[in-house]
């Protein structure tokens, strides 16, 4: 929930917020309860990912299904890899033979630590909720958990040295879920199958933000943790990673940061170009979304010490609006022109990918601008004292944590 300091100043977030709050509310009622299986994997996808449970439950009930369990698949593989009590010896061949776990009954093996324990002890309601998709989704899930725990066995034993291996670390734990994505949209029938580079450049652009915004967290549990910052990048201004969560070395760490922001901005284009593809506008709010809260939270993140003391994140209601007001590709270019142009104002020309950074941003915003219209962002139709009346009455009834559906229907009357 937003802090109450932050809907003082940003009276405007709250009817997205309160929106949200609906919303999340509604998708816990859509939790199967007839058949135990589903239920379980429906409420265990809340458990370990509210962002992601929003936006895979607001998809159609059979494309819903497909993505949900490939989601749990590969969480469930994803947490083998994370536990760093597992031995390598052992976590390795488990990695490479997860994919022929995902139908066997049987299977068990427990890792992990809360709802990812829970997760990893209860696997056969997965099993038994994966078995009942259509094949092309079990071929499609199967194939990428192979690839995937190749590629992550393949790191175990690996450290990230070069902007190369950073690519093909990121291709392994991210791109492959966005062509595995690619090949369950498409087999649901609404869409061409996009291309291997542009659907793994979509994964690799979210995975690079999270790397990033993850690096007070991940430090943390030096030498257990694999950091997955490329030496390349940061031994042009340190000796160690570690190094950069020091104080007097604020500068070298921030100037490190945006050469990281620099690196991912690279696949922008590639972004924008997948989603103007997309035809379902259930599909197209799925990946729009959290492509335009990465966009968000590069700009946070960009020349901001803060990274390296702890994670920086969006506030909760432009969150919301990002939810709320994400709906066509006209919603995507506004959104990525105005982040791109918050971040552009934050570089300073002493930076040594000062020249890059804004190259980047002026070949993203010229996409933006050349593409047709964009709307405006978190812009409201209302008048100031409508909205000041409803924001006093919403805010009141947001506090109170009362059900609002005459508000929400009235201000949608007002807004339209």
């Amino acid at each position: 929930m937003a802090s109450f300091g932050e809907i003082l100043r940003h009276p405007d977030d709250l009817y997205p917020l309160l929106k949200l709050k609906m919303a999340m509310r509604h998708s816990k009622n859509q939790i199967p309860q007839a058949e135990p299986h589903w239920g379980f994997c429906y409420s265990m996808l809340h458990n370990v990912s509210r962002s992601f449970a929003l936006v895979i439950l607001q998809l159609d009930t059979e494309l819903r299904n497909a993505v949900c369990i490939f989601y749990l698949v590969l969480r469930a593989l994803d947490t083998v890899e994370d536990d760093t009590s597992i031995a390598k010896d052992v976590k390795v061949p488990i990695l490479l033979a997860f994919h022929s776990h995902i139908s066997d009954h049987d299977w068990h093996f427990s890792c992990g630590t809360n709802n990812h324990k829970v997760l990893m002890d209860e696997f056969h309601h997965v099993t038994t909720a994966f078995l009942e998709l259509d094949k092309s989704y079990q071929e499609a899930i199967k194939d990428i958990t192979l690839r995937m725990g190749a590629g992550m066995a393949k790191f175990i034993c690996k450290e990230v040295e070069t902007i190369e291996d950073y690519d093909e670390y990121c291709h392994y734990v991210a791109g492959l879920v966005g062509l595995g994505l690619s090949r369950i949209f498409h087999a649901y029938g609404t869409e061409d199958l996009a291309s291997d580079s542009l659907s793994n450049s979509m994964s690799l652009f979210l995975q690079k933000v999270n790397i990033i915004q993850d690096y007070a967290e991940d430090i943390k549990d030096i030498p257990n943790h694999h950091m997955c910052w490329p030496r390349e990048i940061w031994s042009k201004y340190v000796d160690k990673l570690e190094d950069l969560k020091e104080k007097e070395n604020s500068v070298k760490a921030v100037q490190c940061l945006n050469d990281m922001v620099t690196n991912t901005l690279t696949h922008v284009e590639d972004c924008l170009k997948y989603m103007k593809d997309i035809k379902s506008p259930t599909i197209f709010r799925f990946c729009a979304i959290p492509q335009i809260m990465a966009i968000g939270i590069f700009a946070l993140c960009y020349n901001n010490v803060e990274v390296f003391r702890g994670v920086v994140k969006m506030r909760r209601g432009l969150v919301a609006k990002v939810i709320d007001r994400t709906n066509t590709m006209e919603d995507v270019y506004g959104a990525f022109f105005d982040f791109s142009q918050m971040l552009k104002t934050k570089v300073e020309k002493n930076d040594p990918n000062a020249t890059k950074t804004l190259k980047l941003i002026a070949t993203i915003q010229k996409v933006c601008l050349e593409s047709g219209p964009m709307n405006k962002r978190f812009d409201y139709s209302l008048s100031i004292i409508n909205q000041s009346i409803i924001n006093m009455v919403m805010l009141f009834l947001y506090l109170t944590n009362d059900k609002l559906p005459i508000i929400i229907y009235r201000q949608e009357i007002l807004h339209n």
